[in-house]
């Protein structure tokens, strides 16, 4: 094959710093929206981003051109120094060190999306550690839980 062609969709999710809740409703689209131009830069096209007060949650089509790890570090490195100029009560944000990064069937898309957008009305019933759990035991991921919250 003489071109090199791809379209892997992922979804991304991480949490702040020991999950604390310091994603603020006054910013929270100002993040989203920084953090899909973070993806745009990167040709990491996105979808949807979102969250809600500890973690966030992307759906974007993965370039060709950029590593898994490497889109990871940008997003978090580029948005915490942003999101540190919103005021005082984000000097010490920080996100998690880890993250959780799943591949979505293109039929699925549809179905991501919509349960991103609705992580609030989501999170009225299920923690953000209940619902890393049900994503790791979907996708068959082994993990050791005393690494998962430290």
């Amino acid at each position: 094959m003489s071109q090199s062609l791809s379209k892997v969709y992922v979804h991304i999710t991480f949490s702040t710093k020991n999950r604390l809740n310091l994603i603020k409703e006054e910013n929270e689209e100002s993040l989203f929206e920084y953090i899909g131009g973070i993806c745009r830069g990167l040709e990491c096209n996105p979808v949807q981003v979102g969250g809600y007060k500890n973690h966030i949650h992307i759906l974007c089509l993965l370039s060709r051109k950029i590593s898994q790890m490497k889109l990871l570090e940008e997003i978090k490195k580029q948005s915490s120094k942003w999101i540190k100029t919103k005021g005082s009560d984000y000097f010490s944000f920080y996100w998690q060190d880890g993250y959780g990064i799943f591949s979505v069937n293109p039929t699925q898309v549809p179905v991501v999306k919509k349960y991103i957008e609705n992580q609030k009305i989501h999170h009225k019933k299920v923690s953000f550690k209940e619902e890393l759990l049900a994503f790791l035991k979907k996708y068959d991921v082994d993990y050791d839980e005393r690494y998962l919250w430290d």
